[in-house]
């Protein structure tokens, strides 16, 4: 990560701002009179602290005050805050933390400048920041009565800490006068990711201009936390509630995105497994986003993935500001934001949209969560697929039925093919006429497969989304949520490098060879129906699947890998077990043969077709004529 990175102008630019500051230091002692003012402040603050002062309780820092001698510090100053009239304050940070989260927030624009989990670190083992090192910027900006604009960042907001209950409470205040301030006010519950905050201004009637827009700016870079950056980035979206209740994200793939929608209830920026979401109790009217992508090939050197930006404006009532808001920072994970079901933070999690989606979180979620409750993470997975399978197992049956009855009537499809070989279109209608006949249709093994689209799209969405699984280990796997490398090397290959990856995982090549095997089970008989038009080529995409989870995989999810080889597995045998045991290929053509001598009635669908057909036959006739 880049914290552990300090290359040698870092080194330099160090050693300069400290002799700066040593200079300036013996340079511009205060006077008397503001070491008193000093002591007296420091004294203050040191006897609130000893009261409120308990185990794990936030600290403020207090550095110097800005010094009135040092000109520069105290013009610009001048430019950026006195023009509006605020009280000047110190630099500095304010700490809150409790179980799980640590943040710090800003003197200057009273905003957090660093948000940190507590029990979660990255791939490399360095602890997981959402905010930290200037990634992220927020503020209001507005306008005042003289038509001087500012920006929050700029301003210096005085800290207050207190307690409401078991609750933190720091209260930070840009100050005209202490009747008039604008105030941004944390709220920190114990062992939890959510914050309360609130922007609200007093006194400040007639000096904001209520003509102008007040606009809330949130700014955010995503910081890398996973192994394969390009995969992270996948499920890394800017996503939001809008309009009453719908969910909608900005484009993942796309270099740059942008949306102006209404009624904002919460945004979120998503990094993968871990969020940082703003929402409101009062709906934002409006807000335009933005999104832009930053990962252009995987790279070990990559630390961040997007851009996010928002920008919403705020409402006056009564000329005063007042907005009641929340901010998290924490897992995307189900079972947390399960917790804040008055705001609906679960909705960010992707878990697919339609039925999809809805199989994934009320079917798939809760059920592993419940098997991986009492067995290990790789065998919650195996037997998950298991029970999939054999809960599926009915609609194989139907599938390999469609396909045994295919095959028995293979002799008699080779003589039409032979017998019409120079009129497609008759050769078209003896086919249907003989499907029709035994009672066979070439649909029927479509349609089982067709059924199986929503599980296996669910399950597609669940494994990479699943905190779960996040650095949960299995057998050669480090981390189920992440690829599962056997072999890497370092020198870039270009074609390689940007389709296949750096590295060799061996769950995708053990589920590429289940699937080639698969694929020859239930293809044999349809490759040999190749004369038929229309038909696909079964041969090309038995060889093509293997090929795709072979590649697409290598730097997906272990344990969606681990799934596809343990599913195609168990498909293997059900079909060898149902081949072997259930189907009989006699009893299945003599079935057939006693369709063939009870008269079938067309049904609409059939009879329309067959005319269709008779009709072309007679245009190509008189055609020849």
């Amino acid at each position: 990560m880049e914290e552990k990175k300090l290359d040698l102008n870092s080194i330099i630019g160090f050693v300069l701002i400290f002799g700066i500051l040593i200079f300036m230091f013996y340079q511009n002692q205060p006077t008397s009179e503001e070491l008193e003012a000093q002591k007296a402040e420091q004294e203050k603050i040191e006897a609130a602290a000893t009261e409120e002062a308990v185990a794990n309780e936030p600290k403020i820092e207090t550095p110097q005050p800005i010094n009135s001698q040092d000109s520069t510090a105290v013009e610009t100053y001048k430019t950026t805050v006195g023009a509006f009239g605020f009280t000047p304050t110190r630099e500095g940070t304010t700490k809150l933390e409790n179980e799980v989260l640590y943040l710090e927030v800003a003197n200057k624009g009273g905003q957090i400048i660093e948000a940190r989990m507590k029990n979660y670190v990255t791939y490399d083992s360095v602890p997981v920041y959402m905010v930290k090192d200037g990634n992220a910027k927020f503020g209001l900006n507005f306008t005042t009565s003289d038509s001087r604009v500012l920006n929050t960042s700029d301003l210096y907001f005085e800290p207050s800490l207190s307690k409401n209950g078991d609750n933190q409470v720091l209260s930070m205040k840009a100050k005209v006068s202490n009747t008039q301030f604008l105030e941004f006010r944390y709220e920190m519950k114990p062992n939890d990711y959510l914050l309360g905050f609130t922007i609200r201004s007093q006194g400040l009637n007639g000096v904001i201009n209520s003509g102008r827009p007040i606009d809330l700016e949130w700014d955010l870079k995503g910081i890398r936390h996973g192994k394969s950056v390009k995969y992270e980035n996948r499920y890394t979206r800017l996503t939001y509630n809008h309009d009453g209740g719908k969910i909608s994200k900005l484009s993942e793939a796309s270099e740059s995105d942008e949306e102006t929608e209404e009624d904002i209830k919460w945004l979120s920026y998503r990094q993968h497994f871990f969020s940082s979401i703003l929402a409101s109790d009062t709906h934002f009217k409006t807000a335009e986003l933005s999104s832009q992508n930053l990962v252009e090939e995987e790279s070990k050197e990559t630390q961040f993935t997007k851009i996010y930006k928002t920008k919403a404006p705020l409402a006056l009532q009564g000329g005063e500001l007042s907005q009641n808001m929340h901010w998290y920072f924490g897992p995307t994970d189900v079972k947390v934001l399960d917790n804040y079901e008055d705001l609906g933070l679960a909705d960010t999690i992707p878990y697919g949209w339609g039925i999809f989606g809805w199989i994934n979180r009320y079917v798939f979620t809760p059920f592993y969560n419940f098997l991986s409750s009492f067995l290990p993470y790789g065998i919650a997975i195996i037997v998950m697929t298991i029970l999939v399978r054999l809960a599926l197992s009915p609609v194989t049956y139907k599938s390999y039925l469609s396909q045994a009855k295919m095959k028995v009537l293979k002799p008699e499809i080779t003589e039409i093919n032979e017998k019409f070989k120079d009129n497609a279109m008759k050769k078209q209608q003896e086919t249907m006429k003989l499907y029709n006949k035994a009672g066979v249709s070439p649909m029927s093994g479509c349609i089982p497969a067709l059924l199986q689209l929503p599980i296996f799209y669910a399950l597609f969405m669940f494994f990479p989304t699943s905190f779960e699984l996040r650095q949960k280990s299995f057998l050669w796997a480090e981390d189920l949520a992440s690829y599962d490398s056997i072999f890497e090397w370092t020198t870039n290959i270009p074609v390689i490098s940007s389709f296949y990856g750096n590295h060799v995982s061996l769950f995708p090549i053990l589920a590429s060879i289940a699937i080639f095997f698969y694929m020859t089970l239930t293809t044999g008989q349809t490759m040999q129906m190749q004369q038929q038009p229309g038909m696909p080529n079964m041969k090309f995409i038995m060889y093509l699947s293997p090929l795709i989870m072979l590649i697409f995989f290598n730097n997906y999810a272990s344990g969606l890998s681990l799934y596809y080889f343990i599913s195609n597995l168990i498909t293997i045998f059900i079909m060898l077990a149902i081949k072997k045991y259930i189907l009989n290929e006699d009893k299945i053509h003599a079935q057939i043969q006693e369709n063939k001598k009870k008269p079938k009635k067309e049904n609409k669908f059939q009879k329309k077709m067959r005319e269709m057909m008779e009709q072309a036959e007679e245009q190509k006739k008189s055609g020849k004529r």
